[in-house]
């Protein structure tokens, strides 16, 4: 039976305080943002210093999970594994980007050359696989159909085309009337919005119930339950 030392248990008691010091704090500093003359409180002073140290965090967090990724496809390289190309492409790309990207706000015009690199390669590429997920999505919801025959399916067939003949126009006919006007508005503003929105306070209320298990210590993800 594994035990943790005094040492580990006390540094899971400092992160637990830690952690709950600054949830409190951030969120004190939202119920108290003002004094009573207006201006910003200490609290939010505190809050914003909090958040701002999280964003920087978060950015390092970035930054080494792309070293990683350079790594990684680094050594594939070096293996000579299958799809080495790609890899090498990719790291080109990547450290061209990057450069590019370091070096645009001393270029004239620099950053609308940078916005204009995105707009010509990465918006046409997303275009792209989003059309392709729109097929893929019709072919796996007909073979949905040969396995699985029922009520759901058949649904999730027929909104997926209705969905596409109300977007793209059929070939010598045009779009077919009603489908672009009111069938697809309807589906994808109020049927679809409404299941988002749905999702995203069903997010909310988990994020909430995680924050407040972390905030009164019964979840300490940074130090384990043991």
């Amino acid at each position: 039976m594994n035990r943790k030392s005094p040492l580990s248990s006390f540094i899971a008691i400092i992160a637990t305080a830690i952690a709950i010091a600054s949830g409190v704090l951030v969120l004190a500093g939202y119920f108290f943002a003002q004094k009573s003359d207006g201006q910003a409180s200490l609290l939010a002073d505190i809050r914003l210093a909090l958040l701002d140290w999280a964003i920087t965090l978060a950015g390092f967090a970035i930054f080494i999970g792309v070293l990683n990724l350079f790594q990684v496809h680094f050594k594939k390289i070096q293996q000579k594994q299958k799809g080495s190309g790609y890899s090498l492409l990719l790291i080109i790309f990547l450290a061209a980007t990057l450069l590019f990207g370091l070096a645009s706000p001393y270029i004239k015009n620099g950053p609308q050359y940078f916005n204009d690199v995105f707009s010509v390669v990465q918006l046409p590429v997303e275009a792209s696989l989003m059309a392709l997920l729109a097929v893929t999505l019709t072919y796996a919801s007909i073979r949905l159909l040969r396995r699985r025959l029922n009520l759901l399916s058949v649904i999730f067939l027929v909104t997926a085309l209705l969905i596409l003949l109300g977007t793209a126009p059929l070939p010598f006919l045009g779009v077919i009337p009603g489908l672009g006007e009111w069938v697809r508005p309807f589906i994808t503003q109020v049927m679809a919005a409404a299941g988002a929105r749905g999702i995203l306070l069903g997010v909310a209320l988990g994020t909430l119930t995680t924050g407040l298990r972390i905030l009164f210590g019964t979840d300490r993800p940074y130090g384990g339950n043991k």
